[in-house]
């Protein structure tokens, strides 16, 4: 079992678990467009977020395999709410990892998502003892290509047409790291 201690304080940032009370900054994230255009979902209404988030926010820790602690991103500063981030834990055996992030388009470009996703490699492979993390992407999604590669992780794999989502071929892109790379 793993309960990492929370809040989480970066520079800039919190990351808290998620409470019922982020349905509507939630919502102003997920409902967009531009941020669904990379995900398997479409833009989501205020019932499916509810839904999302409620499962968000029963999980405060982790206790076996498949299971995913997702955590609010806020800004130290004022509270706002600015995204996710999220540490899947995918093998006991294998020691495996997976992270994720999403963000609001209107805070791109200032690092939030380098920062915040840093301290989920760090509780991976600090706090669940993780051997390997790795972190996948849309293969036209420039952006989360270039917060992984800031992260120091390594490309290591780049599938062509993979996965049908949202009635089309994309590529996949997978980086990843080692505990000992961290």
């Amino acid at each position: 079992m793993f309960q990492p201690a929370l809040p989480i304080e970066t520079p800039r940032l919190v990351l808290r678990p998620f409470t019922l009370d982020d349905l509507t900054e939630l919502h102003a994230i997920h409902s967009r467009a531009d941020v669904a255009r990379f995900l398997y979902w479409e833009p989501r209404d205020l019932e499916q977020v509810r839904t999302a988030l409620i499962d968000k926010a029963a999980t405060t820790e982790l206790t076996g395999e498949g299971q995913a602690l997702v955590l609010a991103v806020t800004l130290r500063e004022t509270g706002d709410l600015i995204g996710e981030v999220v540490l899947f834990w995918r093998s006991a055996e294998h020691r495996q990892g997976e992270i994720g992030y999403i963000f609001h388009p209107g805070h791109h470009g200032r690092g939030y998502a380098t920062e915040a996703t840093r301290e989920m490699l760090r509780l991976g492979f600090d706090g669940l003892k993780l051997h390997r993390i790795v972190a996948r992407c849309d293969g036209r999604n420039d952006a989360s290509t270039k917060v992984m590669e800031r992260l120091g992780m390594r490309k290591e794999a780049h599938f062509v047409e993979n996965e049908m989502v949202k009635g089309e071929w994309t590529d996949e892109i997978v980086y990843a790291m080692l505990r000992g790379e961290f």
